[in-house]
């Protein structure tokens, strides 16, 4: 992967071993630093890409396209840059369309492009809104994720059930009545 040095990381994860008290070259741990580091290639992919570029193949709008376009239970998987542990949950991108759309399966990629970089949610958050704001120029955007942080489950108060609540809005959308109609469908259980 461009830009991360594989090499590095698994020299930094031998000398974590070593610094535990551990032996990095048992044969259990032998291997271990070069899966650290190949697993830190994917989960900072998104280190230096560009969300906008999923959306450049955009679509007219005409009349069958509706008012509004919501895409619920997006996956995501983040890295928390304050422990660097992995926070997992869903988010849920709404937009209503002015003049373009895009297709489905193009959200997902700006979810995954900006979760893979370290982050907080709530700027996840705010960057999803903000690319799908500035690819798409709807009328306004929703976005809220809703995620569980290993540094709060794993670690320090061991909350294993708590999951943290983000949302951004723009635009129309931005209006609380709005909202509430969204934030209902988000939570509406599947036909």
């Amino acid at each position: 992967m461009a830009g991360i040095d594989t090499d590095r990381i698994a020299n930094a994860v031998a000398e974590i071993l070593a610094a535990i008290g551990e032996d990095p070259t048992r044969p259990g741990l032998v291997d271990t630093p070069r899966r650290v580091a190949l697993a830190h290639a994917e989960y900072f992919s998104g280190l230096g890409r560009d969300p906008l570029e999923h959306l450049v193949d955009t679509l007219p709008v005409d009349s069958a396209t509706g008012d509004l376009v919501l895409l619920r239970d997006i996956e995501v998987r983040s890295m928390c840059e304050h422990h660097l542990l992995p926070f997992t949950g869903v988010a849920h991108i709404a937009y209503a369309p002015r003049e373009r759309i895009i297709g489905l399966g193009r959200l997902p990629l700006v979810v995954d492009t900006l979760a893979s970089r370290p982050q907080l949610q709530e700027r996840l958050t705010e960057e999803i809104a903000d690319a799908v704001q500035a690819g798409l120029d709807p009328r306004g955007v929703l976005v809220v994720v809703d995620a569980a942080h290993q540094c709060v489950s794993a670690r320090g108060v061991r909350q294993t059930r708590s999951s943290t609540v983000t949302m951004a809005a723009r635009g129309t959308l931005a209006d609380p009545t709005g909202r509430a109609e969204i934030i209902t469908m988000i939570g509406a259980p599947r036909v």
